[in-house]
């Protein structure tokens, strides 16, 4: 039997239908969610990263802002910057477009933005409501693959989750979300990476493979089970055009259901952008 394709273009836009909904009740109460998104430098894909997101904000009718820096701004222009984002009502959520500049110190950067404008999900106040399970604003990415799961009907519920790969971004929020007591979660997760010594034994295990390492085909045909669910949250740039990090025509053989590439993970983890600025927006009401 073909694998069932799990259609993240799809999925991402009955989201945001729902969300367009949301942001016109909020404008009748008279609150018009923000987003300010800030890029320093020029990396290629980051642009596109930031194109995308304003294309979306305007679909919905979010406010939205773009700061974009020159690759020589310093840590202490930038940080100012947040602080000015921070304290303007006009904007409900921020997000400081990684990868930044080498000169450039991420960590203190996403520890000044205000946790409650924290829409990325990596502010360290964030990250640890995340893993004791307290409300907080989701990493985009992981968040996106929940509700995938969820919106396909597939139960995460006691299964077997392998992750292949531990990035701050991906891997480790995606292992946090999943091992929650809540519904779309409480799964039985292992989470897989360099130092793992042999990580076919684990794929071979999982109901659940969610593969993130950015590398092209890491995971092959002989490293699942068959009826596996897989969700692949690579992005390659090849000769032959964007592949994952799962090998798509010898895994969907044997799989139930699989994301493809592009338009399976990269869709969800703009709609979840989306998402939590309407949520941040929401609670301002609420306040």
């Amino acid at each position: 039997m073909a694998a069932k394709i799990i259609d993240g273009k799809l999925i991402s836009g009955q989201i945001k239908e729902e969300l367009k909904l949301e942001v016109d009740e909020l404008k009748e109460r008279g609150i018009v969610p923000g987003l300010a998104v800030v890029i320093v430098g020029e990396d290629p894909a980051s642009q596109v990263y930031v194109g995308q997101k304003e294309k979306s904000c305007a679909a919905l009718g979010i406010y939205s802002e773009k700061h974009a820096l020159s690759a020589e701004t310093s840590q202490n222009e930038l940080i100012g910057l947040v602080k000015e984002l921070n304290k303007n009502s006009k904007i409900h959520g921020i997000l400081v477009q990684l990868p930044l500049p080498r000169h450039l110190d991420e960590s203190e950067v996403l520890t000044a933005i205000d946790p409650e404008k924290d829409v990325d999900g990596f502010h360290p106040v964030n990250v640890g409501k995340l893993v004791i399970g307290e409300e907080a604003y989701l990493p985009c990415t992981p968040h996106g693959v929940q509700e995938l799961l969820i919106r396909s009907d597939v139960d995460v519920d006691g299964k077997d989750v392998v992750i292949v790969g531990r990035s701050n971004i991906v891997g480790k929020p995606m292992a946090m979300i999943l091992l929650q007591k809540k519904k779309g979660a409480n799964a039985t997760v292992t989470v897989c990476h360099t130092g793992t010594r042999d990580i076919a034994a684990h794929t071979r295990q999982a109901d659940i493979l969610i593969v993130a390492v950015g590398k092209a085909k890491a995971v092959t045909g002989d490293m699942v089970k068959e009826g596996v669910v897989v969700i692949d949250v690579g992005v390659n740039r090849t000769e032959a055009g964007l592949v994952g990090d799962v090998d798509f025509e010898t895994v969907k053989e044997k799989a139930s259901a699989i994301t493809p590439v592009p338009g399976g993970v990269g869709p969800m983890t703009i709609a979840m952008l989306m998402m939590n600025t309407v949520e941040a927006a929401k609670k301002k009401v609420s306040e």
